[in-house]
């Protein structure tokens, strides 16, 4: 890992690897299925090594010794054996500036659209499968005593834990909030930035207010951004997808409760009788 992360927190050993976009040579494949060429910029500092150097090391002192071999010749060893990188060479993705999978041969220019046999006339291959699958709601519905149900996600600014982003600032970055709709918010009594306590059957945490427009009535949101300051994950369930193994992250019941009681019980009386607020 490049970061003493909480993941690598639990490792009985940590290699520190190089920074793979500035540090290695190598390819990288981004979600347009473009693959491009990436190249070394600095050395490795300190006891960092590159990934293959780590990988070809651990073989060698499990037995099998596979010499060093160049990045372009790994990335030749993936394209003989998966057909939809055969046409990319190391030559073509620098000439090209990428090329997008599946590009079958030196000739093909890769494939803009994914799937694009399947509109041509007459159809290339066989047809897509497609097949009937039962609706399976979340585990954990919303309740009298856990009303909201709460999804988690990312936000535009962060990725992930923030191992990533979190080292430098954004204008668009406010720290974990608790995302309600307005409506909620005023039935709850409450404004924007206001504490409050979200508990689950699990935990509960603390997170200010943040009033979204876009979240419908029942529907809060939260981020896996901040677990430094709220470990949001606290909240969710410890249930996974039994076909694919994915957590069921994006929807658990919780309630919301203010934290400063008092100061809700005040707001609540002046919403109900304005004349007395003064």
């Amino acid at each position: 890992d490049i970061f003493l992360t909480r993941t690598a927190e639990f490792a009985h050993v940590v290699l520190p690897a190089s920074s793979s976009w500035c540090e290695s040579e190598g390819t990288v494949t981004n979600s347009e299925r473009r693959v491009q060429r990436v190249r070394k910029a600095l050395e490795p500092p300190g006891d960092a090594r590159d990934d293959m150097w780590i990988i070809c090391q651990l073989a060698k002192r499990l037995g099998h010794d596979w010499g060093m071999p160049t990045a372009e010749e790994v990335w030749n060893e993936v394209r003989s054996l998966a057909p939809i990188f055969a046409g990319m060479s190391y030559a073509r993705l620098e000439k090209e500036g990428g090329l997008q999978w599946p590009c079958y041969d030196e000739t093909h220019p890769g494939e803009l659209f994914l799937h694009s046999r399947l509109w041509k006339e007459p159809m290339e291959g066989m047809p897509a499968p497609f097949s009937v699958t039962e609706h399976d709601p979340p585990l954990e519905r919303p309740d009298e005593e856990y009303p909201f149900q709460l999804t988690t996600g990312r936000r535009l600014d962060s990725y992930n834990t923030g191992v990533q982003t979190g080292g430098y600032t954004s204008p668009l970055r406010r720290g974990e909030t608790l995302d309600m709709s307005p409506e909620d918010a005023e039935q709850l009594a409450l404004m924007e930035g206001d504490p409050v306590r979200i508990t689950s059957r699990r935990g509960s945490v603390v997170a200010p207010v943040h009033l979204d427009r876009s979240l419908r009535e029942g529907l809060v949101f939260m981020t896996l951004h901040f677990q430094d300051q709220v470990k949001t994950n606290v909240l969710t369930v410890d249930y996974t997808d039994p076909k694919s193994g994915t957590a069921e992250f994006k929807a658990c019941a919780v309630r919301v409760e203010p934290v400063r009681a008092g100061a809700r019980a005040d707001r609540v009386a002046a919403l109900r009788d304005p004349d007395t607020s003064a």
